[in-house]
């Protein structure tokens, strides 16, 4: 029995949201806008927990990470689709898809497993308030940081190993506008 990847399929071809030139013009200029808003406002928001020393409460430090994984988060997917708009050839790489398959499981992943630390230091403020200060030390949160950027990292590469091991010798066409698990499963 053969062992590895029998891949033939060397790129994908993504068709987008929708073929209408109008309906385009009118998603770029919408995800444009978003885009713009979206990244000055994280870093914003990155940039005044850091320089406000008021802002040290473990509370501050998740949310500047929340920024931090919500703008990565936005740099997979729209900028190549800002761009894939007016492209004639719509054509993504095999490695280009298991890469964007790979950061949109890390980043994701590590944003929900933070909404679960930031849930955790919420209740604990609320309720053991008296035992605030001990259990969400810094150190505390450097681990449960560490935590979610390692279970991000897992759950990542096991999306992406099993990715690997499919075939893909047949249809090359997606009918969307990004690289995820099942879309990619279609293909195979």
């Amino acid at each position: 029995m053969e062992s590895g990847n029998s891949t033939v399929v060397t790129e994908f071809i993504h068709l987008g949201l929708t073929q209408s030139q109008d309906a385009q013009i009118m998603v770029f200029v919408l995800v444009s806008i978003f885009y713009l808003i979206i990244l000055p406002g994280n870093f914003l928001i990155i940039l005044t927990i850091k320089s406000d020393p008021g802002l040290a409460a473990p509370l501050y430090f998740f949310l500047g990470n929340l920024a931090f994984l919500d703008a990565s988060y936005s740099f997979i997917v729209a900028p190549r689709m800002l761009v894939d708009f007016f492209s004639e050839k719509k054509v993504i790489s095999y490695s280009y898809c298991i890469t964007q398959l790979f950061f949109l499981h890390f980043l994701g992943v590590g944003e929900m497993f933070l909404l679960v630390v930031m849930a955790f230091d919420r209740y604990i403020a609320i309720c053991r308030p008296l035992h605030y200060a001990t259990v969400m030390s810094p150190r505390i949160c450097y681990v449960l940081l560490l935590a979610l950027w390692l279970g991000g990292f897992a759950h990542s590469i096991v999306q992406v190993a099993l990715i690997l091991n499919l075939p893909f010798c047949g249809p090359n066409q997606l009918d969307n506008f990004f690289y995820d698990v099942p879309q990619v499963i279609k293909l195979a």
